[in-house]
Order: C-alpha cells, then structure tokens, then sequence
C-alpha cells in the first residue's frame, strides 16, 4: 500500500486520470444492491493521497485546474458504475437508442461527476497535510451529495451513505442522522486508511488507530441497530387490510399496443384473486392498489372502465390506482395542457374521490428539460407523451379517505427525497407505487426499493410499495419487509400497514445535526490549514 500511496501522490496528467476513475469503479461497488463495503476503504484513499500531491495553480484554476480534475475523475468512474442500470431503458426501444446507451450513460454520470469535482477542488483550497485533511474532503463531499440531491430538482441515487445500510440493523442509524449524515460518515470511515500509508515517520500503533476507530464505529452501528430492533415493537394496523397487484403491464413504454380491454380484464383478475381456500377475495380489503403506469391509457378513452371498476368493488373498498389524468378548463372539453402522473382513488360507485399529482418529477424520462434544445438533437423523454408531464402540487401528497388513515402519496422516484417527503406529521404510513418495468433484469429495482427502505426508517413509519413488476412490499416502521413479492411474478398480496412510531431522532431534529457537524468541520478545516506560528 505504501507504493500505492506514493504512486498515486506522485502521478499526474492522463496516468492520474485513468488511477482515480479505476478508483471511482471500485467504490461504485458499494451501492445498493451489492454493497461491497470494503471497496470504499480501499478507493477513497486513493482520492486522498492523489490531492496530497496535486498541484497548486494560481487565479482561477486553483479551483477548475488539477484538484477539480481529481475528483471528477474519481466520480466520474463511482457514476458510471452506480448508474449502470439506467442503460436497461435502452433496450425498450433498441435500434439506435442502444448504439448511444454507452455515451449517455458516461454523459450522466459525468455531469454528476461535477459534483464531487467542486467538492474536491474546495477542499484543496483548504487542504493540510496533517490528519484532518480526511475531515476537509469528507465536509465538502457531503456538501456535494447535498447539492446534487437538491440542485435543478435534484437526483439522489445512490448517496454514499447507502453504502452504510447493507442490512436491517445498520439501517437504523438512519433513524438518527439521516442518509445525508450516513453519507458524511461513511466518508470519513472510508477514508481512514489513507491515515495509515505513507508511513512518515510515525510509529505503526498511531497510523492503525484511525482505522480502528473506523472499525469500532461499525461495530457500534450495528450494536445500536441490533438493540433498536430488539426493543421496539411494531404493531399492524386492524382498520386497514390493503391488497397490491402486481400486474406486468409493458405497454406503458407504447400507449399506441395499449389494449384497455384486455388490461382491465387483467387488473380485475388479479383483483379478486382467491389466495387461498379461505381468502375471501376483495370482501375483506379496504385499499385496493395498482401501481404506476398500470393503466397506461386515459380513462376517457374507455369510459366502461370506471363502470367495471365499480361492479368490482365492495362497497367499503377503494381503489388507489396509478394512471395518466388529464386536466381540463372549467366548461371545456379539451385538455388544456399536459397530463399529470397520477394516483386516482375510486370508491365502488366508480367515482373519482381524491387524487394526487405528482410534483417531483424525472428529467428526462417524464419530462424534457430545455425541451426544444433537446427535441432538436432527437433527444426525447422516455415516458410516452409529446408535451411532457405537468408537475402536481407537492402539498397534496396526504390522501385522506373516509374512515381510512391518511396516507402520504409518493410516486416513483420522490420516495428518495430524504427530509423532503411532504406532510410526515398527519400521515400514517408511506405509500408508494411505482413502475420499474423499464429497468428489469437490471440492478436498478432492487437499489430504488432499498432506497425506499430507508425513508420508512428515517420517518418512523410503514411503507406499502405496489410495483408494476417488481419490488411490491411492505415494511414495518424499522424497515424490516414483512411481505413480500417476487420480481416479475404476476400475482396480488394482502398487506397491512403498522403503526407508526410516536417519532424518531430524525424527525424530530432533521438535518440540524449535519449542519452543525458540516460546520465544525469547515472550522477544524481553517485551523488545520493555517501555518503554525515558529518559536521566536
């Protein structure tokens, strides 16, 4: 290792371009689903010791010259691999959109690589040779997780912290510091072995107790998780039975081979379904879920559906169903703009009875971005529509039914905005249906629902996922998967929500103590870099 270290403070130029992007792979390795823990402590020193020998320019490149590059570099390669996945939707298409999969994939994972290439730059204007310099560069990358979670609608996939989530009991910190303070840990864990080579000087017992420090930290992570599992118990809700369907519905990708006919014969058999010699169908279910895309047609261009629905639904059933709403003028007939990507609920009289838009949604693949720019170069977003999708109002996200307990809408992707969720305070439990049909047979499904996991454990509540093919669950309010279906297995499962947790550290203080902790070390960042004063 100590060549390592003196090869990678010493490289430069192309050679160093090529370490750090290997270096950045290797810690891609560490998302979810494969959570290959060890290979952030063997990267991320890599980036350190790379800053150690960089150059110090003058004027403007101090922040856009070789420190900016190093990190880059290194996220430039962690994107490529975390994001791999997203080249699935590719294939949905296929023709040319897969001779240019390679190109977008680098492309987006470039443009986040900016990121932590800013984030490296700023530490290396505080950069000191001492141990703190871990400090320096874990502050600013947490600072550049932040700002890609949050900047231009923001995109937090695969936050480092996610690597510290790996099993139930290491998800519980999360109900303490969040995934943006996991991030800021596992940073400055990963980093501790770079404290350890070269040797300088310094005896082997100083150099290794960092990373036993790291080692010990771990240790007590899963002694806090094992413990919170062990003393809390989670209890399921009798007021509310709720059945998901998983229904494989593929023509989402192409409205036009869309059948309503034979779509809506499917969702009701599925519907109704007899588990088993007892099951009584939907007689005994309160909340009847389909997922997103699971009707990818407008309901007025099959008005007998609403009717079918309701010959289907027990009187004190309800239908939450994920499905493209038009919006209409007062006394028009004629949509006025872009559709939303909606939940409808539908009681057993086939009436709409609430409705949540989604507010947060993806570039690119529900809308585009600078849009005739885009349009120009035969770039268009992945989700049918012309015009794009409107975005819903982020304030109605909280569902109330008549005699059913509130539940907090997510569509999709906006179950990943840590902290951002909506109306925690009055709703019961997480709701979430999805469509991840366009990344099948990839890691992408099982990484959003993990990512979902930890919502569930941050706010101390129940999560009921219905996927179109995959992940469909629920969870307890620790996280724990209390049912479950298999990936593209098309079947229905009976689910109920548990009650929520009174509250949990993170609801009540939020990201207050990452603040406090991001500023302390910016301070023990300034200290370390002023040149101490010599003995007169």
């Amino acid at each position: 290792m100590t060549w390592l270290a003196e090869t990678a403070m010493l490289s430069h130029g192309w050679r160093r371009f090529v370490l750090l992007v290997a270096a950045g792979a290797l810690a891609g390795l560490s998302v979810p689903p494969l959570f290959v823990l060890p290979a952030l402590f063997l990267a991320f020193p890599v980036w350190i010791w790379c800053l150690d020998g960089a150059e110090t320019p003058r004027g403007w490149r101090r922040l856009f010259g070789p420190a900016f590059t190093i990190g880059f570099a290194f996220g430039w390669g962690y994107f490529a691999v975390a994001f791999h996945w997203l080249g699935a939707a590719f294939f949905v298409d296929g023709g040319i959109m897969l001779a240019v999969m390679p190109l977008a994939i680098l492309a987006l994972a470039a443009l986040i690589a900016l990121f932590w290439g800013l984030a490296s730059a700023l530490a290396h204007l505080l950069w000191s040779h001492g141990p703190w310099r871990i400090v320096t560069l874990a502050t600013f990358l947490t600072l550049a997780e932040w700002a890609r979670g949050h900047v231009l609608t923001g995109f937090p996939f695969d936050l480092l912290g996610y690597a510290l989530t790996p099993n139930d009991e290491m998800m519980q910190l999360s109900s303490v510091i969040g995934i943006y303070g996991l991030t800021l840990l596992a940073a400055l864990l990963a980093m501790t072995p770079a404290l350890i080579w070269p040797a300088d000087g310094r005896s082997l017992s100083r150099r290794l107790l960092p990373f036993f420090v790291a080692i010990a930290v771990i240790a007590a992570q899963l002694g806090y998780g094992y413990n919170r599992l062990a003393g809390i118990t989670a209890t399921e809700r009798s007021d509310t039975a709720m059945r998901l369907v998983q229904p494989l519905v593929y023509e989402h990708a192409d409205w036009n081979n869309a059948d309503p006919v034979a779509l809506i014969d499917r969702l009701l058999m599925l519907s109704d379904m007899r588990m088993d010699p007892t099951d009584q169908g939907l007689a005994d279910i309160d909340l009847l879920v389909w997922p997103e895309s699971s009707l990818p047609f407008y309901l007025s261009t099959y008005p007998e559906a609403l009717a079918r629905i309701a010959r289907l639904l027990p009187e004190q059933t309800t239908l939450l169903a994920g499905a493209p709403r038009q919006q209409y003028e007062p006394g028009s007939a004629l949509p006025s703009g872009p559709p939303f990507n909606a939940i409808l609920a539908i009681d057993s009289n086939g009436e709409i009875i609430a409705s949540y838009d989604k507010s947060h949604l993806v570039p690119f693949g529900e809308f585009l971005p600078f849009g005739p720019f885009f349009a120009s170069l035969g770039i268009k977003q992945f989700v049918p529509g012309a015009e794009g999708w409107s975005h819903g109002d982020a304030r109605r996200r909280l569902i109330s039914l008549p005699n059913r307990p509130s539940l907090l809408a997510l569509i999709c992707y906006e179950i990943l905005f840590s902290g951002d969720l909506g109306d925690t305070e009055n709703a019961q439990f997480l709701f979430n249906i999805t469509n991840d049909a366009w990344f099948d047979h990839s890691i992408g499904p099982a990484q959003h629902a993990h990512h979902a996991r930890i919502r569930a454990v941050e706010e101390g509540m129940s999560l009921i996922r219905a996927a179109n093919s995959g992940l469909t669950f629920a969870t307890d309010p620790l996280g724990r998967i209390t049912a479950q279906l298999e990936p593209l297995q098309m079947a229905a499962l009976d689910v109920r929500p548990h009650d929520r947790l009174e509250s949990t550290p993170f609801t009540r203080l939020r990201y207050w103590p990452l603040l406090i902790a991001l500023l302390l070390g910016l301070a023990i960042s300034v200290l370390a870099r002023r040149p101490r004063r010599r003995p007169a």
